[in-house]
């Protein structure tokens, strides 16, 4: 099995997760220089031009492989096709949809397609449709989240298609990256761990949150909606899941989430913005650069892989 370093030409098998309003084209070049796939989070860009920008910022910054993260829900979906394609990106990893009809375009531009998945059916059906590998994300990760964790995810997907799969959600030291590797992953994906790096743009105040934060302090809001994001517990996501299980509708629901993750990460809003983060949140204790994070990450995976296999040859 080849490792994701190998596929992507970077120096870790590690992929940075394009956190939408976090995921710049500052950020992503930091992430790419400090050995990663950084990624461009295309979910929080209003306009075609403005990722154009975020692409050429991050091609100033670095001349390491990068990526750009597409939901495939925006509006502007085709636009963000088009821009990655003229502007021939290494990677792109897409999410919310199937990336089926931009595929033969992606190809000819000479892009990695890397969708992201929280079913192994899911992965089954989008193998077909010509991409070069799956990110199998697991209901711990922070965001928009499915319903099967990693440790039940991971496998599956891996053997359900023949591609490389990437896993996601719950991995934040080299304990859970070595955990990935030993289900078949090639490589990993992480976001909540990047979020308290120097580099990682967010509000002081967020920062603050995920140091502050236990093993229990994040909740699912939309669950019962069907569109369900994990957060941080603060007041906007305890009221909006109590409003939620008393049967508010969706309009009053959208009251409390309209624009709160952009009050979180721009305004450091920690009562009413939403803030992002997975269950990894409480195994976060320092703000460090993102080199170290990554650094400590792949060698402590190395370390426990090479404990576990000496444990019989004692």
């Amino acid at each position: 099995m080849k490792l994701l370093n190998e596929i992507l030409g970077t120096k870790y098998p590690i992929i940075q997760g394009g956190m939408a309003n976090i995921a710049t084209g500052e950020f992503a070049a930091a992430c790419s220089n400090a050995g990663a796939l950084g990624i461009i989070g295309a979910g929080g860009v209003r306009s075609a031009d403005d990722l154009r920008s975020h692409i050429r910022r991050c091609r100033e910054l670095t001349d390491k492989p990068f990526g750009v993260n597409i939901m495939l829900m925006h509006p502007c979906a085709d636009e963000f096709a088009q821009v990655v394609a003229e502007e021939h990106v290494p990677v792109v990893t897409t999410g919310a949809g199937n990336p089926g009809k931009y595929v033969a375009k992606w190809k000819e531009a000479g892009i990695i397609i890397i969708p992201v998945v929280a079913a192994a059916v899911l992965a089954k059906h989008l193998a077909k449709s010509g991409v070069d590998a799956i990110i199998a994300e697991g209901t711990e990760s922070g965001g928009h989240v499915g319903e099967m964790t990693t440790m039940a995810l991971v496998p599956q997907v891996v053997d359900a298609v023949n591609l490389p799969v990437i896993a996601a959600g719950g991995i934040a030291d080299g304990r859970q990256m070595a955990a990935a590797l030993a289900l078949g992953a090639c490589g990993v994906q992480v976001g909540t761990c990047l979020l308290t790096s120097t580099e990682c743009p967010i509000h002081e105040n967020y920062k603050a949150a995920l140091l502050k934060a236990k093993d229990s302090d994040t909740i699912v809001t939309g669950r019962i909606g069907g569109t369900p994001v994990r957060v941080l517990k603060n007041r906007m996501s305890r009221e909006y899941v109590r409003r939620e299980k008393a049967g508010a509708d969706k309009m009053e629901l959208e009251q409390y989430t309209l624009g709160s993750l952009r009050r979180a990460v721009f305004d450091g809003d920690t009562d009413t913005g939403s803030l992002m983060a997975g269950q990894v949140s409480g195994m976060l204790h320092e703000i460090r650069p993102a080199a170290e994070i990554l650094e400590e990450l792949w060698t402590g995976a190395q370390h426990r892989i090479a404990e576990i296999q000496s444990l019989g040859q004692a």
